[in-house]
């Protein structure tokens, strides 16, 4: 008997040690296996159509799926990459040469809005140290979208890579993904039914963050984009694709871009523009974000508004861009699992409670039989 339980720890041990020593050599294709696997998801409904039109033919209805997602996202997405990094190479030209200067936009604003530095006086805050902090801000940010935008440039035999690897693994997941299932399913001792819960969560929860997200952030950059692109401020498509990373972030999102924009046309007495820039970005962008997110997304995770934005946020730091699907899933799973253990353990005492009333009947019963 010890000897059989010590050889199941040293198997469980092992098992335990192998599993993380492959996870840690996945490591650096984590976003790759990760998108075949968001993209699986996605897609799966199309591969089962496809398949039960062919007559179970895997293979072809696996790669016409894996053609269609090229077509509707990767194509789309590499040409506003392409122009993302033109831009915001040119961005970072003009910081090199001097011809955007923080510091000229600052005077523009304190001469624009004096109130704001009598405000600022009144509360003992110093002007000259928050135009230096948001002055350096400025820099700082613009320079980082800048130098990305270059540095993306300089590592695209290395994305090309990644993109090839994660189609690649997307074919087979498409191809084998309830194979894959199955035998999890089979293999982890957490009982068939809750194994069948919790991959029906994941799958529920992925599809609706990335849709959702995805969908509302699209609409806000596409919008952000063409609005600017309306009142011709250069760098468009720059800013209309960080506006779309942005509108990631529920709440405030895109504003953080378009509001500051704002300010400084009417700093600078562009005054239509301005009101323009404003109206459009709080009645039609703020709208969208307002209206089709909780609609993709809250509904669809069954999370409220508050969590969805905690774990998002929580996701982005934890995880970067990647985290704005994996902070959802985890908060979801993680109710799920509480969810699971709340109807088990609660259903123990009903059950106590159901055959103590039955042993109080039969006592009831028997003592009624006795004075009889």
């Amino acid at each position: 008997m010890m000897q059989a339980k010590l050889e199941q720890r040293s198997f469980l041990l092992l098992l335990i040690l192998v599993t993380l020593l492959f996870l840690f050599l996945l490591k650096p294709f984590f976003g790759a296996v990760f998108w075949a696997c968001v993209i699986g998801l996605l897609f799966h409904p199309v591969h089962l159509r496809l398949l039960n039109r062919w007559g179970g033919r895997r293979n072809l209805a696996a790669l016409s799926t894996l053609l269609l997602c090229v077509t509707l996202c990767v194509i789309p997405a590499l040409f506003v990459i392409l122009s993302f990094v033109q831009e915001g190479h040119a961005l970072y030209e003009r910081l090199q040469s001097g011809e955007i200067d923080p510091d000229k936009v600052m005077d523009k604003l304190r001469g624009s809005f004096p109130l704001i530095e009598g405000l600022l006086e009144r509360f003992n805050i110093d002007f000259e140290r928050v135009k230096a902090l948001l002055t350096d801000a400025a820099v700082v940010s613009t320079r980082f979208v800048a130098q990305n935008a270059v540095q993306f440039g300089q590592g695209t035999l290395s994305f090309f890579a990644s993109l090839a690897l994660m189609l690649y693994l997307t074919f087979f997941l498409l191809r084998d993904g309830p194979q894959l299932v199955a035998v999890l399913v089979h293999s982890l001792p957490l009982g068939d039914e809750r194994e069948h819960q919790l991959f029906g969560k994941f799958a529920e929860v992925t599809r609706a963050t990335v849709k959702g997200n995805l969908v509302v952030a699209a609409v806000q950059g596409a919008l952000g984009g063409l609005i600017f692109w309306i009142l011709d401020i250069p760098g468009a498509v720059l800013w209309g694709v960080v506006m779309m990373l942005l509108s990631l972030i529920p709440v405030v999102g895109a504003s953080l871009i378009w509001g500051p924009v704002a300010i400084y046309l009417l700093a600078v007495g562009d005054w239509v523009q301005g009101s323009i820039l404003i109206a459009f970005g709080s009645l039609v962008i703020g709208l969208v974000d307002n209206v089709l997110r909780p609609i993709l997304v809250g509904r669809d995770t069954k999370l409220p508004d508050y969590l969805v934005l905690l774990s998002t946020l929580g996701g982005f730091v934890m995880f970067g861009i990647n985290g704005f699907v994996i902070g959802p899933l985890i908060a979801a799973l993680f109710i799920a699992i509480w969810q699971i253990f709340a109807d088990e353990f609660h259903a123990i005492p009903v059950r106590v409670l159901e055959l103590e009333s039955v042993a109080d009947g039969q006592d009831a019963v028997t003592e009624h039989d006795s004075d009889r």
